[in-house]
């Protein structure tokens, strides 16, 4: 029998233990700080199944100091890294399988049917923070892999397991398994794309905007100046930017998002008391960084359109917008489009789903980035979920969706790898 066959056969024998672990890995609150729980399932697992399993604790300064390392924190105790290999026969070519297990936090309770970290099933569907982003295409990962160590089907390619912290918020944990050495020649993410296969992905960098104003009494608000009103000729300055960036895109990928590459204004302030004119407002944002840019390039244009609203209003000319850089970044990231890789996930996804796959551009940024242009990987999103569900109240999977991305990600690892026997 042929081991796609056998791989079938058993995940569809074996499915509820399926979700059992996904149940109790979405039980766990594993947002920022509070990866420990989740992170000790992910190892045992991958122990069990007889991979060499590293935990640690991600820190030093050749991580610190890295140039692509951005996060709100620098102390990372309490969110362990796992990473593992599975040594294979020798002679095939590694993969690399990467997911991430900290999730934002579940926002009001109340707006949630199930209680967030409960793991309800209901019409074939499980309900909890984390399940579509990407607790999911985690268990696909882990499933997969106990498919072919429960069969006995040995690979004569290494198979490499990142399971990381910080992809929320730029991608630490990802640069901390690549420092450690954990890499392969391709990857596979099954971030949430709704079964869709991304071989080209966004990147993104986290901006503020400082808009100056002149205070005055409200009652006399004509001798002040408002920077919340000189904020809405940034906003619309920002708009003509995003418009001209987009209809720069030639890459059909693209064609049916309709806002390829977004800059999302997330957050405003301004202004102290009602009665005064406010003096100060800031923004801050999203900038999407085209695929083939850096995220310096886009930096830069940012900064420069900017410094154009001079030429929109006087004011600006002696009270120039600041630009400031913060927080989380995600690089761009892609695979050739005929790499052999991509190839054979797009057989597997036809033989498990008889039908052709959608393939597109990932409408965001995951860790990717980091793999392609830290470690010069090729990478490839592909898994179950979708985003329109994540970070969202009520955030669920479809199961199925998650036991055939398992198949195909298994059998695309037997031919990626190859099998000893």
């Amino acid at each position: 029998m042929q081991p796609i066959t056998r791989i079938r056969s058993w995940m569809k024998e074996h499915k509820e233990e399926a979700v059992t672990l996904l149940q109790q890995m979405v039980q766990c609150d594993s947002t920022q700080g509070n990866e420990q729980e989740v992170q000790q399932i992910v190892a045992n697992k991958l122990s069990a199944i007889g991979f060499d399993v590293d935990v640690w604790d991600i820190s030093g300064d050749e991580l610190l100091n890295h140039p692509y390392f951005y996060s709100p924190r620098r102390s990372f105790k309490g969110s362990p890294n796992v990473a593992g290999r599975l040594k294979g026969k020798g002679g095939g070519k590694s993969i690399l399988l990467n997911g991430h297990v900290d999730v934002v936090p579940a926002g009001d309770h109340k707006q949630w049917t199930y209680p967030p970290y409960s793991g309800h099933i209901i019409n074939g569907r499980l309900y909890g923070r984390g399940a579509t982003d990407m607790k999911g295409g985690n268990v696909s990962l882990l499933f997969a892999l106990e498919a072919l160590h429960a069969l006995q089907i040995p690979l004569k390619g290494d198979v490499v397991f990142h399971s990381v912290v910080e992809e929320e918020s730029g991608g630490a944990g990802t640069l901390a398994a690549i420092l450690r050495g954990y890499t392969a020649d391709a990857a596979i993410i099954p971030e949430p794309s709704h079964m869709k296969i991304f071989p080209i992905q966004q990147g993104s960098k986290w901006f503020r905007l400082y808009i100056k104003g002149r205070a005055a009494h409200g009652g006399t608000r004509y001798l002040g100046v408002s920077a919340i009103e000189k904020s809405t000729i940034v906003l619309s300055h920002i708009a003509a930017l995003e418009k001209e960036r987009n209809q720069r895109i030639t890459e059909p990928l693209f064609q049916h998002i309709p806002i390829p590459i977004p800059i999302n204004i997330g957050k405003i302030q301004g202004g102290d008391w009602p009665s005064s004119v406010a003096d100060l407002v800031t923004m801050e944002g999203r900038l999407g960084v085209m695929p083939g840019e850096t995220v310096e390039q886009a930096e830069k244009e940012l900064e420069n359109w900017m410094a154009g609203l001079g030429e929109k209003d006087e004011w600006f000319q002696e009270h120039p917008v600041e630009v400031e850089w913060f927080g989380a970044r995600w690089l761009p990231g892609s695979i050739d489009t005929d790499h052999p890789l991509l190839n054979l996930l797009k057989e597997q996804y036809e033989a498990v789903m008889k039908q052709p796959p959608k393939i597109e551009a990932a409408p965001w940024g995951t860790d990717g980035g980091l793999l392609s242009q830290a470690a010069g990987i090729p990478i490839i999103v592909f898994g179950p979920g979708t985003t329109e569900l994540a970070h969202f109240p009520n955030e669920s999977i479809d199961i199925e969706h998650m036991i055939e991305s398992a198949e195909i990600i298994a059998g695309t690892m037997v031919e990626w790898c190859e099998t000893a026997e």
